[in-house]
């Protein structure tokens, strides 16, 4: 279906921004921003023009095709003459009402915000400064950051955690920052990464996130793209990334390490403590300049997309786009303002990510909550007892994450003795049929049937505190597809998995789901303020699913070609996805263009849907990539479930004690990955055959089967490379990875058809 949505020059008013009046070092409050009404905007002649979209970030935008349609509040500045014909020239050529720019490239440009007449969109434009310097004013005691040092826990206040991004700031300006320039932090979450990130952006530059898992040469890559002046390193093990590509970035003045002594002395090399004593007795008078002079519609944060190839991108992103964001979020998922109670969250995921960033520090700064950092090895098992100690009020996990805690709980629970077992199996259903009743139900919700409480008393309340998630009311899920199976588990133990869909271009989130407004598999409604269509919808209504709000990017830094292929002329963010909307404006997310299959014979298949159903049909499946663009038939890639190194993160050989058990029944003896790859264990073989059989009997067509399969002998990672750091599957390097295994499934060979592999043909 195609569906109805309001253009730009309807739902919003751009604002070209003056320079923000900023609260100084001994002003709490801000005061508010300054923002000119657009004058009246000239229509466009009708137009079209071609563009090759491409994109090569796992979650970057592109693949849209641009559309020129008649507008009010937006102009192309091409002559008459040459506006059928004429690429538009630079980051200027998009421009809104009064001239500003919807998209700039540059590293000191400004844009024009998609403001609108009304609610969240007609919001006052801030700062960094201004929304930090409002939430100290309100919550200058409560404290806002928690970490341990050892076994004893350390926090800063609102106050103290404000001074010290101020003296953070100060000091980055004595070593050298320069305005518009990066500072690189290389590490794990910590109270220094938020001060090291927010300093920058007081002190004019900008605060630049670098994946820990990163090589040297790409952290060479990010710093000298962002022409870092400073970076902030966790330890011995990131600093010494920099040291061996410091000749190649002539931009860098100074490293500055957080964690530990310095194992040696170096020129220009500091500690965290060496670090914040420069800024400790530097006036205050030039922070004080810069800070006044910030705009909202100005860069303060660049956001390194991971591109599953080529080089990453630098996403631009404006003050506005953080503090908007922030204030929009906390409105439409209804935070609680710590005046009544606060809230608190745990800092794991990368920062060097949107979603965590969002998260961790921008959503908690705007609503006085407490951020408290988990351990550093977080993600190897020490983060449910980190839940436990701090009993989160919201807790944002990627899909790893909830699948890890689903695959340990059933772990556990087979062990259990057998009435347990059937109490818990009693319940599991009781909390599916009732959750789905709420999810589907309209109108005010009943009181809940004695069935339900009496298996929260006895079963859903006990795991919950078991996960630390006891006064979670807020479970979220996103930055990656998260199967159906993981969904319903969840949802049979009460916790419903919330799932929320947006881009490092979207600042975050754009869509998400809501306790009294959510459906299985769908990633929710937009967040109020935004806007989103389906371009190009097909008969099912799948089209590219675009954006269009506040919360969009400036622009790639440097990359005006890749800009324009992400912003159409209108200023909609097109973002590579396919969707739909149902009947009540939910948004599924159905794959991405890039991942889309076209076989031999035309057949356009999305890939996702097909691999999710073999994980669910087969539970010892970890990991399926579905192969056959260009090809005759369909084939499939797995990997079953291995353990990882703790230490590394480096895949083992050792099954995972829950692949070890549905080993077992299914009469294998197996508990290595090596005694099942490769067809090996003809129990297991038989077992994942059957499943892809059971898969392809719902295909919708003869090629949407999947004919050929093969186990590899390892499991994905983030550190084999087939993972990106938010856990999605980087196809284009898998392709490369195991190109001799595809091959063999494609030899012009005729292979007999046998009771094992009746599909080999």
């Amino acid at each position: 279906m195609q569906l109805t949505v309001c253009e730009p020059a309807g739902t919003s008013s751009a604002a070209a921004m003056d320079p923000a009046q900023q609260a100084g070092p001994q002003q709490a409050g801000p005061q508010q921003g300054s923002c000119k009404a657009p004058e009246s905007g000239a229509s466009l002649d009708d137009l079209t023009t071609d563009t090759n979209n491409e994109s090569s970030s796992e979650e970057s935008a592109g693949d849209g095709e641009e559309q020129i349609r008649d507008g009010k509040d937006i102009v192309i500045t091409t002559s008459n003459t040459e506006r059928a014909t004429t690429r538009r020239p630079d980051s200027l050529s998009v421009v809104a009402a009064g001239g500003s720019a919807l998209w700039t490239c540059q590293r000191d440009g400004e844009v024009t915000l998609r403001t609108g007449e009304s609610g969240m969109a007609a919001e006052t434009p801030l700062t960094v400064n201004q929304m930090f310097a409002a939430s100290v004013e309100r919550f200058p005691d409560l404290m806002a950051l928690s970490w341990k040092e050892g076994e004893q826990r350390q926090s800063l206040t609102w106050r103290e955690y404000y001074q010290s991004c101020r003296t953070a700031a100060r000091a980055f300006l004595k070593l050298g920052l320069e305005r518009y320039h990066g500072v690189g932090i290389l590490g794990f979450n910590s109270a220094e990464w938020f001060i090291a990130d927010i300093g920058a952006i007081l002190a004019g530059g900008f605060g630049v996130g670098i994946y820990t898992t990163n090589s040297a040469e790409a952290c060479q890559y990010v710093a000298d793209n962002c022409k870092a002046n400073v970076i902030v390193v966790e330890n011995n093990k990131q600093l010494q990334k920099i040291l061996q590509v410091q000749d190649q970035l002539p931009h860098l003045k100074a490293i500055v390490q957080y964690k530990d002594e310095l194992k040696e002395k170096r020129p220009n090399v500091y500690t965290w403590a060496e670090f914040m004593a420069l800024g400790r007795d530097e006036p205050d008078t030039l922070l004080d300049s810069i800070i006044s002079s910030q705009k909202p519609n100005q860069c303060c944060t660049l956001i390194y997309t991971s591109g599953t190839t080529g080089q990453p991108k630098g996403v631009m992103l404006s003050h506005d786009n953080l503090t908007w964001t922030a204030g929009a979020t906390c409105r439409h998922v209804g935070l609680t303002d710590a005046t009544r109670s606060q809230e608190v969250v745990v800092s794991y995921l990368p920062l060097s990510h949107i979603a965590a960033q969002m998260v961790d520090i921008w959503v908690t700064m705007k609503v006085g909550g407490a951020t408290y950092f988990a351990q550093p090895d977080a993600l190897k098992g020490s983060l449910v007892l980190t839940l436990k100690e701090v009993r989160p009020t919201a807790f944002m996990g990627v899909p790893r994450v909830w699948e890890k805690m689903q695959e340990k709980m059933k772990s556990v629970g087979a062990k259990s003795s057998t009435l347990t077992r059937k109490v818990a199996s009693w319940a599991k259903e009781v909390g599916l049929q009732t959750n789905l009743s709420k999810m589907n139900q309209t109108g005010a919700a009943g009181r809940s049937p004695l069935n339900y409480r009496l298996a929260k008393k006895l079963v859903f309340k006990k795991v919950r505190k078991a996960l630390g998630l006891d006064r979670c009311l807020r479970c979220y899920t996103g930055a990656a597809p998260i199967t159906k199976d993981t969904l319903q588990f969840f949802l049979s133990l009460d916790v419903p998995l919330y799932e929320l869909y947006g881009m490092s271009e979207s600042s975050g989130p754009h869509t998400i789901s809501l306790p009294d407004a959510f459906r299985l598999t769908s990633c929710g409604k937009e967040i109020e303020g935004c806007k989103t269509k389906i371009h190009n919808p097909d008969l099912e209504g799948i089209g590219e699913i675009c954006f269009w709000g506040r919360h969009l990017f400036m622009g790639y830094l440097n990359q005006y070609e890749r800009t324009e292929e992400a912003l159409d002329a209108e200023g909609w963010l097109h973002s590579g996805d396919l969707g739909k909307h149902d009947d009540n404006d939910f948004l599924f997310i159905t794959g991405r263009i890039k991942e889309l299959i076209i076989t031999a014979g035309g057949e356009n298949i999305p890939p996702v849907p097909i691999e999710d159903a073999v994980k669910e049909m087969v539970p010892l499946v970890s990991n399926a990539m579905l192969i056959g663009d260009k090809r005759k038939f369909l084939s499939m890639l797995l990997t079953v479930k291995g353990q990882l190194n703790e230490e590394t993160g480096v895949p083992t050989d050792e099954l995972t004690a829950e692949a070890v058990e549905v080993c077992q029944r299914l009469g294998s003896s197996a508990t290595r990955v090596s005694e099942v790859c490769g067809g090996r264990d003809r129990a297991v073989h038989a077992a994942i055959q059957e499943g892809i059989n059971r898969v392809n009997e719902r295909a919708a067509s003869n090629a949407q089967r999947v004919q050929k399969w093969v186990v590899l002998d390892r499991d994905f990672s983030i550190i084999g490379g087939e993972l990106g750091p938010t856990m999605k599957l980087r196809r284009p390097v898998v392709m490369k990875m195991y190109m001799e295994q595809i091959d063999s499934f494609y030899k012009e060979v005729a292979t007999p058809s046998t009771p094992d592999n009746p599909l080999s043909k």
